[in-house]
């Protein structure tokens, strides 16, 4: 029992003294052994910087080395680096019987310069975001450099390149004396640049340059590397996809398909940023810009061969404001009919209409009137774009409702309008309502084609049918003689409205509802006509809102013996 208690008392003690021994040996500016990350020559490293961590990297030089040259890039924020080397006092041939050691190691390298007495000397410092390179003689042989990087504002990553002795390592790009981009041209929707050629494409034959320049353009800010916009993009492109799928609601037999989805879209997103690569010219013309917006350029030449890049001084330009335009009040009912010059001048015009009453609806009606070619509508309110479409020879109705105040984009548009000759003119019928009452667009006739009937066909009188509505409303009958240039004008003008009519021409008016669709044929017979004489007979569907709806002409001949 004494025995056992006598090897617990010396156990406790062989404890308690052992950490104390460790301290007194360990000097201050002891290095734990760990594993050492060196830098190699003449190679593209690239270091993770963890925030608010100082990454260490080694390396030391080749006999011969007059000099070297550390180049360091950061990519998207601001981080600290310097460089310093540790010299031994005495000769390297000290280290030898160290180095043999079979604890030691090239990782464990380090420890012996701490081990060993030396100084330390600090070489360069340098705190901020843009490519920095030191360059200079090389120390005594017994020397190992140490490189600290570090990143204060967030987790980041670097680019470090080593070359041993002087002049330049030849695998970054050169950036010329004046390295800022110049504006030459600002326009309403593009932006001319210009900027100092680099050396780098300058001093190669053709055949053997690797380099072009890249032109970036942006609306939030200028960028110090290639780097930092491709790492800015990434984030956007994040952001972008996890508020997309915070937007996704999907039922249980879809979500499996909806995740599908989303891991397809995420292997899709890549670093590169949106810039044009324009090959080795100096100058360039951006556009499809946005009018009276800020935009900030950066140019990089890329070393293609080698995949490093460095960045000029960028720019920033406002693009000019968009020329306004006049709006023109349409009134209450108003029948407007609007031309456009022909195609070699800007055509586009603007319309504004407040509908009345507290419902603050309304109808805009439109129709072409130039065989082929269509027109572009676009209604837009408080800044906001509510429909966007094209209009033909077919009458169109569009519905509004919810605003105060409505504007109106008319344009020319189409394939049709760019075959058609630069000095036709093209014009549009267009109207506007408030409907007070109503809940949306007036009902349509199933059909626009108007029927005549052989059998009650006389020699001085026709019978005609047509499609009407469940709506009551009028139906007024226009009749012309055929072989009159009145008559043969009509058959070609897909809008001619009443209003263009001669009341000896209207020969009957008539109203007719029919709550069943497919029942709502209505007739007329037309009489007074001369025996054996061809008619054009249009029919007008007349109503409190928008334009009349014309019906396709028809021609019938009456007979010529009864």
């Amino acid at each position: 029992m004494a025995l056992v208690s006598w090897c617990l008392r010396a156990l406790l003690v062989v404890f308690w003294i052992r950490p104390q021994v460790h301290s007194a040996l360990a000097p201050e500016n002891e290095v734990p052994l760990r594993p050492t990350t060196w830098l190699p020559e003449g190679k593209t490293t690239t270091v993770t910087l963890p925030k608010g961590r100082t990454r260490r990297l080694y390396f030391t030089l080749k006999k011969k080395a007059a000099a070297m040259s550390v180049t360091v890039s950061p990519c998207d924020v601001q981080i600290e680096w310097s460089l310093s080397a540790r010299t031994l006092k005495d000769k390297p041939v000290e280290v030898k019987p160290l180095k043999s050691m079979q604890w030691s190691s090239r990782k464990s390298l380090p420890e012996v310069w701490w081990r060993s007495p030396g100084t330390e000397e600090k070489m360069h410092s340098f705190i901020g975001t843009r490519v920095d390179t030191y360059t200079g003689s090389s120390l005594p042989p017994a020397s190992i450099y140490i490189l600290r990087l570090r990143s204060k504002q967030q987790s980041s990553r670097a680019t470090v390149y080593l070359h041993e002795g002087w002049g330049s390592p030849g695998v970054f790009p050169l950036i010329p004396a004046d390295p800022r981009v110049y504006t030459l041209g600002v326009g309403m929707t593009s932006v001319t640049l210009s900027w100092a050629p680099s050396a780098s494409i300058t001093s190669l034959p053709e055949s053997q340059k690797s380099y072009e320049y890249c032109v970036l353009v942006n609306s939030e800010k200028n960028y110090h590397s290639l780097c930092s916009a491709q790492e800015s993009m990434l984030k956007d492109q994040r952001q972008e996809k996890r508020e997309r799928k915070r937007r996704v609601t999907a039922w249980p037999m879809l979500k499996e398909w909806w995740w599908e989805q989303w891991d397809t879209e995420a292997e899709a997103i890549s670093a590169e940023p949106q810039c044009a690569c324009q090959g080795t010219e100096s100058d360039c013309t951006v556009s499809d810009l946005l009018p009276d917006s800020k935009y900030y350029f950066d140019v990089f030449v890329i070393d293609r061969m080698n995949g490093t890049s460095m960045a000029y001084k960028g720019t920033a330009a406002q693009t000019h404001e968009e020329a306004q335009s006049a709006v023109t009040l349409l009134r209450e009912g108003e029948l407007r009919w609007v031309t456009f010059p022909n195609r070699g001048s800007k055509s586009d015009q603007f319309f504004s209409f407040n509908p009345r009453g507290s419902q603050q609806s309304g109808l805009l009606t439109l129709q072409s009137c130039s065989r082929g070619e269509k027109i572009r509508v676009k209604v837009s309110s408080q800044g906001r774009v509510l429909t966007s479409q094209a209009v033909g020879g077919d009458l169109e109705q569009i519905w509004l409702q919810g605003s105060s105040s409505y504007l109106i984009h008319l344009g020319r548009e189409g394939p049709a309008a760019q075959d058609a000759s630069p000095d036709t003119a093209t014009s549009v019928k267009i109207q506007t309502s408030s409907a007070y009452h109503r809940r949306g667009v007036p009902s349509m006739p199933s059909t626009l084609q108007i029927k005549s009937f052989s059998r009650l066909r006389g020699c001085s009188s026709v019978t005609l049918a047509w499609m009407g509505t469940e709506e009551r409303s009028l139906y007024c009958v226009y009749r012309r003689k055929l072989g009159t240039e009145e008559a043969e004008s009509s058959l070609n003008m897909p809008c001619l409205g009443p209003e263009s009519r001669s009341d000896t021409e209207r020969v009957l008016c008539k109203y007719f509802q029919e709550l069943n669709p497919r029942r709502a044929v209505t007739t007329a017979v037309i009489g007074g006509l001369e025996p054996g004489v061809a008619y054009v007979f249009d029919v007008y569907l007349m109503r409190r809102w928008g334009i009349p709806i014309k019906y396709a002409s028809k021609v019938v001949r009456t007979r010529k013996e009864c």
